[in-house]
């Protein structure tokens, strides 16, 4: 939440917010606050561009894109259960920027700077301006461990935002990988497209062609984040055949009401992006303040699944801390009941037993 105090945003920026003082002469932030937070941007990287900063409405003070890039003091509190890499990825890592945690796909991470740095971020600590990129011997490394495993199918871009990678860049990575022989699928999940849809431009598109199966996995939280320029980018990537899914974070303060999430749901839809998981957040320092329970994101869920299609309806789930990899968290629509049969419950809020009762035998 923007302070009180502040009562319209300064003019728009032209180059990325990256500082403190840069976000206070935006108007995000009150001048008696800037001193406390710049202990904030000593932990954790800032970022916002100005694409988003120009969606941002300035009589709102509870704007759901400010609320999400705007450092807050919250975050220095680190509670006891929250870990600086909270899903378990170096557990996994066999070799630097490959994450292997099921057998049959991988992590590749070839960048750790983003365009945007989300307040909630599960890799908070991992990345942001000055992180390393894989020096051209790791990124060997990575593409011969992927190569010498003849199980992984699948191979997800990830970082910090593969995106920023350039177009040269990113069509020379996309080539190695298009040459492994075993790999059918690669998987792209980037911020770029809502967060800096400039750079989904004619190069980019064109580096992103590749014989295998390519899916680009876009963050957006809400609706308001989909403006006139993100749509265009979007429709742009879907032109080029690119398979588009959405992941999107339940965050409270920014989503957390079945409409918000119902308008971006069909948003997506109506832009070809199939909604694909709904992410419980995850137990990143500093950010209890973005957590709902598990019980209160399931019956945001389950209301949720009444008001809008089957195809708009992503996978809620929960990266398990530790490395275990994602569970589902909707609770069940059939409750036993015993010999083989269940109590199923409708969206409507009827329910009946599953097998019916009476002969069945034909």
């Amino acid at each position: 939440m923007r302070p009180s105090n502040i009562k319209k945003l300064g003019p728009l920026p032209d180059q990325t917010l990256r500082r403190v003082s840069q976000f206070v002469d935006r108007g995000l932030i009150a001048a008696d606050l800037a001193a406390a937070l710049e202990a904030v941007a000593d932990r954790y990287a800032l970022g916002l561009t100005p694409a988003l900063a120009a969606l941002i409405d300035p009589s709102d003070p509870n704007d759901p894109i400010a609320r999400q890039f705007v450092p807050q003091l919250g975050e220095l509190i680190t509670h006891r259960h929250e870990s600086s890499d909270p899903i378990g990825d170096h557990a996994h890592m066999p070799v630097k920027g490959v994450v292997h945690r099921y057998p049959d796909r991988v992590l590749l991470k070839p960048v750790h700077v983003c365009p945007v740095y989300c307040r909630f971020c599960f890799r908070r600590e991992m990345v942001g301006p000055g992180a390393e990129a894989l020096s051209a011997e790791e990124l060997d490394r990575a593409l011969d461990y992927i190569a010498s495993h003849p199980a992984i199918g699948e191979v997800i871009l990830t970082g910090g935002d593969p995106m920023m990678l350039s177009p040269r860049r990113m069509a020379h990575l996309i080539a190695r990988l298009s040459a492994i022989p075993h790999l059918q699928v690669l998987r792209i999940h980037s911020r770029v497209p809502i967060a800096d849809p400039d750079r989904i431009n004619a190069e980019m598109i064109a580096a992103l062609d590749t014989p295998l199966a390519l899916w680009l996995s876009i963050h957006s939280n809400h609706a308001r984040e989909l403006g006139p320029d993100q749509r265009q980018a979007i429709r742009a990537l879907a032109k080029a055949g690119i398979g588009l899914l959405g992941q999107t974070v339940l965050l409270k303060g920014v989503n957390d009401q079945v409409d918000i999430l119902a308008e971006l749901f069909r948003a997506l839809i109506s832009l070809r992006v199939k909604p694909y998981y709904l992410h419980h957040p995850d137990l990143a320092p500093g950010t209890a303040s973005f957590r709902l329970t598990i019980e209160e994101g399931q019956k945001i869920v389950s209301d949720l699944w009444r008001a809008i299609p089957g195809i708009a309806r992503p996978t809620y789930v929960l990266d398990i801390p530790g490395g275990l990899g994602k569970t589902p968290l909707a609770v069940s629509g059939a409750e036993p009941i015993g010999q083989g049969r269940y109590q199923v419950s409708g969206l409507d809020g009827r329910s009946a037993i599953y097998p019916p009762d009476g002969d069945q035998t034909v």
